[in-house]
């Protein structure tokens, strides 16, 4: 029973052998086939049999085995037909493949790399198709419910998405990458498709159209997609914040549309993919009813049979190779016990074997029939496919005549149009000469015409101030004729107002004459009959009468020459106040006249003040365009600036941005005097272009992100400088110009500029000098500790040891120290060289002097230090693991590099400031070489004492069978790859370790990446220490710590 059991086990193994065999051979050779480098379109079949294979053994691993093995980088139409197939099992294979593809993501965009260099088209294709892939995988890795050939439903689509609105506006981002990468490879493939020869019914058309039906097939489920999204998006958010969604969809949308119509048409599509319409005009994202008219669009694949010829062997059909015992899968294994189920099997057994043998013979006859059928099928196709192959020699020779036909009309066209065409170029010429001519003439007129209109700016101004004076003049001219008039005016009436006074004074004493004649007369009627007395005193009072008749009458002939005089001084005072008002209208006259003069001259001051503004805006706004455009040279890649000169640069445009709003508020209080915003647009646009070519100089060796902001707020800076030129060019948009948005940006540009400075610690310029002599202390300390730790491990192992373990302990340990003795020569001789170097360049000042203005030296020398000292603190830890068999021979290895390194970094440090024909810089030099010795013969000892110790075990495979070495060798294999994965893995994270050093010592990742040697070790100290565990930069004893001294962030 048990030797039936065995017989039975061996059977099973060798049927899953040799299906495996099967299925390896059967996979080789489908991929082998379908992945070459003839340019014809991917079998259909062979890429079945791939994809079969994958849900066989639920994953890619058998693929991605062979096909990394092919030369991609030899042939761009190899590489073309392997990411044709790698979309086709990416779509239709197992749901593991995803998986494994990705562990090979990066190879793919090694791939995309090499071909984007080479000018090849199917290189371009491939570049193209690699980001596809890689867009594809990246998706699908990220959102796993939605598979890679796209198949799911609205209800997976709103899972996935989920109720988060910035979840949803992300997904539709990323669907529009994913179609956006779709639809490139596309037009590209279209695009030459169109400039080639090829057409879809030859076999290089073909080639280039296969994988489109793959795209076709993606692209109508992520338009559907893209549809459900925006519809939710738009029922969650406002349409102004969408309008960048809808315009990126509308030309999707019509791109997509396009691209359906053309393959529509193309004979190769008909009988291969049903292409679905869609419509007309993009769905109305604002209307939520549209979504009750989108239809989903359909791809069909149709179900056809297309007879191929068979090539050899292995396209027949797969043979069933399941031969493994049917009764164990009816019944069960057996349990250990012998009944009679195993005696039925046995003769079941029989029995099947002899139909075996009859169907073999049945098969045998068959087989020849189909034999002699096949040979007359084969001959009746042999005919056809000569009378195929003369009528399609036929049709490519006269294509080939029709092209040429073509293409000697087109020589003959381009012939004629290259003589008409070199007739323009000649007159064109003539005429670019003329007006460079005429325009070299114009400029020398306008800056005749500018040096005049400065000229006449000057003489403006001084005939500007001499009007002044003269209205001032005029003024007072003017104030003093109007107090003349006044004065006059007040003197005739004064005299106007006696004589008035004297006249009523004359009329009085006329009438009280008069009353009194009248009393007289009254007397002399009353007194008619008096005496001689009252005839006496009336001849007296008569003759009274007759003198105040005469009295009155010389007083009326005054009154009358004193109203004549009054008469004539009045007249008199109206010729003068005539004349003068004629002279002042004279005067007011010239002082209009002399006004509007003063304002043609302002006026045209002020143009030609705004002419001047003009001029200097634009020689500003051509600076500025200058700038612009030398980000966009590819001479301006090389170009490479420090953050601490951006930083300077952008300070000054800072300030230059300060004078230049200064200077604008001057100009507007006062429009006639320009003077101050020319000098400061002048020193502004030179500053800006200034920092706009560092910044973008900069950017060049910054790390991805911060290159592209520095990048972005470059061009920030060029767009709101013209625009601010813009708005200073125009009178309407003068008031409102502002500066402020522009200063904005360039605090942006300084801020990135100062993240991009080395980070570390802060060191105070006046500590560095007690620092440098306190680290040179430390490390000699270091090294005195570190022969003494070795000095007692050498005498704790003459008694713990014996044999070759002492031996080899004692080796070891001599030759460190050795090491350490040639290190403390090392640091001797760097400290004599510093001394040495500090007494040459210091001149007059101190030592501490000398320290902080030479600052990056002195804390590269504080750096290199810090390195050599932590080396021996570890090589002594290393050592002593080793010798207490707790640690590892490669720890001790890695030290010496580590020791070899830092010591290379303190001579390098050293070697900088010192003279070339220095004698200590000699005996540095030697040290150096002295301790690389040293540090070698560690290496030496450590591996001699290694390979001493190990046991070497001898491999004995005598005793196993065919299978069992097959099985050992596929577990070996197993073991290799989990190594070289583990490898792989460890070094990404060396190298990630690495490269977090270099970031927090302040080297942009480019110039780790360069490795041109341009890295100063002054400011970076070096390391090569590959072990991963340890954590570089993060916290260590205070003489073991790893140097990290880049210059201080507050220099200015």
């Amino acid at each position: 029973m048990n030797s039936m059991r065995h017989v039975k086990t061996r059977r099973t193994e060798a049927n899953l052998g040799a299906e495996r065999e099967h299925f390896d051979k059967q996979q080789l050779s489908s991929i082998s086939k379908a992945i070459n480098s003839t340019e014809m379109p991917v079998k259909e079949k062979h890429a079945r049999r791939i994809i079969l294979g994958t849900h066989r053994e639920k994953g890619a691993y058998t693929f991605w085995s062979y096909a990394l093995g092919f030369p991609l980088a030899s042939s761009s139409i190899l590489s073309w037909k392997f990411c044709h197939v790698l979309h086709k099992v990416l779509r239709d294979g197992h749901r593991n493949v995803l998986q494994d593809c990705m562990r090979h993501h990066s190879s793919l965009v090694e791939i995309g790399k090499l071909w984007s260099n080479l000018h090849d088209k199917y290189g371009q294709l491939v570049v193209v198709y690699t980001k596809l892939l890689c867009t594809k995988m990246e998706f699908h890795v990220k959102h796993s419910e939605i598979p890679p050939n796209l198949e799911a439903t609205d209800e997976v689509l709103e899972r996935t998405a989920g109720s988060d609105i910035n979840n949803v506006f992300q997904l539709t981002v990323e669907v529009f990458d994913y179609l956006d990468a779709e639809l490139r490879l596309a037009e590209t493939v279209i695009r030459q498709l169109n400039t080639s020869i090829a057409i879809s019914t030859l076999s290089s058309g073909q080639c280039r159209l296969s994988p489109l039906i793959q795209v076709i097939q993606d692209c109508s489920h992520l338009y559907h997609f893209t549809v459900k999204l925006l519809f939710k998006l738009h029922a969650c958010l406002p349409a102004d914040t969408l309008q960048g969604h809808r315009d990126r969809f509308h030309d999707q949308f019509h791109s997509l549309k396009t691209f359906f119509n053309k393959t529509r048409d193309m004979l190769y599509f008909k009988r291969l993919i049903q292409i679905p319409k869609l419509p007309d005009s993009p769905p109305n994202f604002l209307h939520a009813a549209s979504l009750a008219k989108h239809v989903k669009p359909v791809v069909v694949i149709p179900d056809e049979y297309e007879p191929e010829q068979q090539e050899d062997d292995d396209d027949d059909p797969e043979p069933l190779i399941e031969q493994l015992d049917i009764f164990d899968k009816t019944f069960g294994p057996p349990n250990g016990g012998f009944d009679d189920r195993d005696l039925q099997i046995e003769s079941l057994k029989q029995d099947l074997e002899l139909l075996r043998a009859e169907l073999e013979k049945v098969k045998a006859e068959a087989q020849r029939y189909i034999t002699q059928l096949k040979s007359q099928i084969n001959s009746l196709e042999a005919e056809l496919e000569d009378q195929r192959a003369q009528k399609q020699h036929a049709l490519v020779e006269n294509e080939q005549l029709r092209m040429e036909l073509e293409a000697t009309r087109r020589r003959n066209a381009e012939h004629e149009s290259t003589q008409s065409v070199f007739i323009e170029a000649e007159n064109r010429a003539q005429a670019t000469e003329q007006r460079y001519n005429k325009l070299r003439e114009k400029h020398t007129e306008l800056v005749s015409s500018h040096a005049e209109l400065l000229r006449k700016s000057a003489d403006t101004v001084k005939m500007l101030s001499a009007t002044q004076q003269t209205q001032e003049e005029v003024e007072r001219t003017k104030q003093q004729l109007s107090f003349e008039v006044d004065r006059i005016k007040q003197e005739a009436e004064m005299k106007l107002e006696e004589q008035k006074f004297e006249m009523e004074k004359l009329k009085r004493e006329l009438e009280e004459k008069m009353a009194e004649v009248m009393r007289v007369k009254g007397t002399l009627q009353t007194s008619e009959m008096t005496s001689e007395q009252m005839n006496s005193s009336v001849t007296a009072l008569q003759a009274e009468k007759d003198r105040l008749m005469r009295s009155a009458s010389e007083k009326e002939a005054e009154l009358s020459s004193l109203r004549q005089a009054a008469q004539a001084q009045q007249s008199s005072l109206q010729q003068e106040r005539e004349r003068n008002s004629r002279e002042l209208g004279d005067l007011q006259g010239k002082l209009q006249e002399k006004t509007n003069l003063g304002e043609q001259l302002n006026r045209k001051l002020l143009e030609e003040q705004f002419a001047l503004l003009q001029g200097t805006v634009t020689e500003a706004e051509n600076i500025i365009q200058d700038a612009v455009a030398k980000l966009e040279d590819p001479l301006h890649i090389r170009c490479t600036s420090s953050p601490d000169y951006l930083i300077s640069r952008a300070e000054a445009a800072l300030g230059s941005v300060d004078k230049v709003k200064k200077g604008h508020a001057d100009y507007l209080s006062n429009m006639g005097d320009a003077g101050g915003l020319l000098r400061a647009l002048t020193q502004f646009s030179h500053l800006t272009a200034d920092t706009i070519i560092n910044g973008s100089a900069t950017a060049h060796t910054a790390p991805p992100d911060h290159a592209d902001r520095l990048t972005e707020n470059c061009r920030g800076c060029a767009t709101q400088s013209l625009q601010f030129f813009k708005d200073l060019k125009s009178k309407t948009t003068l008031q409102r110009a502002d500066p402020a948005s522009i200063r904005v940006i360039i605090q942006k540009i300084l801020n990135l500029g100062q993240e991009l400075r080395p980070k570390g610690m802060d060191v105070r310029q006046d500590e560095l000098g007690d620092l440098v002599d306190k680290e040179m202390a430390a490390t000699s300390a270091a090294i005195e500790e570190a022969v003494r730790r070795i000095d007692e491990m050498m005498d704790q192992a003459r008694k713990d040891t014996s044999g070759i373990k002492l031996e080899v302990n004692e080796r070891i340990l001599n030759s460190c120290t050795d090491l350490m003795k040639a290190i403390r020569m090392l640091i001797i001789s760097s400290t004599d060289l510093q001394k040495e170097i500090v007494e040459g360049g210091r001149g007059a000042a101190t030592m501490k002097e000398f320290y902080a203005r030479n600052s990056r030296w002195t804390e590269g020398l504080i750096s290199a230090a810090k390195a050599v000292g932590w080396g021996a603190t570890e090589m002594v830890e290393s050592a002593d693991k080793v010798v207490l068999h707790t640690g590892k021979y490669e720890e001790l290895i890695v030290c010496s590099h580590e020791i070899a390194a830092s010591t290379a970094q303190l001579v390098a440090a050293s070697k900088v400031k010192a003279e070339r024909n220095s004698k200590r810089l000699s005996v540095l030099q030697q040290a150096s070489r002295h301790v690389n010795e040293m540090a070698a013969n560690v290496v030496a000892s450590t591996r001699t004492g290694q390979e001493h110790l190990e046991d070497k075990e001898t491999m004995d495979f005598s005793g196993l069978s065919v299978i069992k070495l097959r099985k050992e060798e596929m577990e070996s294999q197993v073991k290799v790859l989990e190594l070289e994965s583990h490898l792989g893995k460890e070094r990404m994270r060396l190298g990630e370790l690495r490269k977090k050093h270099y970031e927090l010592a302040g080297i942009p990742s480019e110039q780790i990446s360069e490795g041109n040697g341009e890295t100063s070790l002054l400011d970076h100290p070096v390391t090569m220490s590959p072990k991963p565990s340890k954590p570089v930069l993060l916290k260590k004893p205070a003489l073991s710590q790893k140097p990290n001294m880049p210059p201080k962030t507050t220099f200015k």
